[in-house]
């Protein structure tokens, strides 16, 4: 019998198999333990702090050679590191409260490096309002960032990948592709400007404005699009089961990407398919727009539709074209092995 390999099955189906595995205990047996929200369905995991309050959990692990590109200082490695984790956290529309973060590196590491580290990854954490409270040093092959944040919100805030229904809006934060084209610029030697580079970068959490998302009540589902907007889409359709029609001409790109871009394929496929940009995808009632609109950065692309309907993209011409489920994954399937896949579905 041949052994499945990782590489055949990919990071989505994978994550899939392994929280079956993790699943705490269903329906009243799981409230009584305190898990709201357990593994695998959200950006976080909620517990119930057994008042108004939940708290929310997240963790991520970042490595020298996949994840921080040659050109980045010690300092943009510990602003990412830390700004993965508390980008979940403003997915979910909590206040940070703390950051736990285990360093592995090499034993011949230069003092100074770990320190600039230390001081992104601190800078970051003030920039939404927390602190380092603890964390881990040991010797590792390459330099390996795991961190751990938690955060808190109102159960009656708590935002979900769950909860969008036809008619609602669909909005983002920011821009869509700036991380994408630094990273193109990157790889091909282009010159970009030094604002998409940050992007890439210096990526913001959103939690300013997950808070006063959260707070307005206007919000449905909400999520962060770290691995491109096209996988949220696609996540935020599977846990919600709707369907999205998005417009092309909405999608908010900066104008440097746009200078940057020789054509309009290439412009859609950086803001649809590739990661980085650490913003919220957020459903929208449409009769409380007014009410965010004005006091957060926010873009409206789109409405929800059935879930029949499927993801799709609306040309200026109005030309409907499908919406492909693709982005950024850390484990990438080369050719997915078929029975794996029943045993997750």
């Amino acid at each position: 019998m041949t052994e499945i390999k990782v590489s055949s099955v990919g990071e989505r189906n994978l994550i899939s198999r392994l929280s079956e595995i993790f699943k705490a205990p269903g329906g009243k047996e799981s409230r009584e333990k305190g898990v709201l929200i357990g593994a695998g369905s959200d950006d976080c995991a909620v517990l119930d702090m057994k008042g108004e309050d939940c708290l929310v959990i997240t963790t991520d692990m970042l490595h020298r050679t996949t994840d921080f590109p040659a050109e980045m200082s010690p300092w943009q490695m510990g602003w990412m590191s830390a700004a993965v984790n508390l980008s979940d956290i403003a997915a979910m529309g909590a206040e940070p409260s703390g950051l736990l973060m285990a360093i592995g590196m090499p034993a011949d590491t230069e003092i100074a490096f770990v320190e600039e580290l230390a001081k992104g990854i601190q800078a970051c954490a003030e920039f939404c309002g927390t602190s380092v409270i603890g964390g881990d040093l040991d010797t590792h092959a390459e330099l390996t960032i795991t961190g751990t944040a938690l955060g808190r919100v109102k159960k009656s805030q708590l935002l979900l990948r769950r909860g969008a229904k036809p008619g609602d809006l669909v909005c983002v934060t920011g821009y869509t592709g700036s991380a994408g084209a630094a990273l193109e610029a990157l790889q091909y030697g282009k010159p970009v400007s030094e604002t998409v580079l940050k992007a890439l970068f210096e990526p913001i959490p959103r939690t300013k404005e997950a808070r006063i998302l959260a707070e307005s009540g206007a919000g449905t589902s909400m999520m962060d699009t770290s691995d491109g907007l096209a996988m949220s889409l696609y996540d935020l359709s599977r846990e919600s089961h709707v369907g999205f029609i998005i417009r092309k001409s909405s999608l908010p790109i900066l104008r440097d990407v746009r200078e940057f871009v020789s054509s309009p394929g290439k412009l859609t496929e950086l803001s649809l398919y590739t990661g980085g940009d650490f913003e919220l995808l957020i459903t929208i009632d449409p009769l409380k727009l007014k009410k965010v609109q004005n006091i957060c950065n926010l873009t409206v692309i789109g409405e929800c539709t059935k879930y029949e309907a499927g993801i799709m993209l609306e040309s200026p011409g109005c030309e409907l074209t499908t919406i492909e489920q693709r982005g950024y994954l850390q484990l990438k399937a080369e050719e997915v092995d078929k029975s794996y896949l029943s045993k997750t579905n």
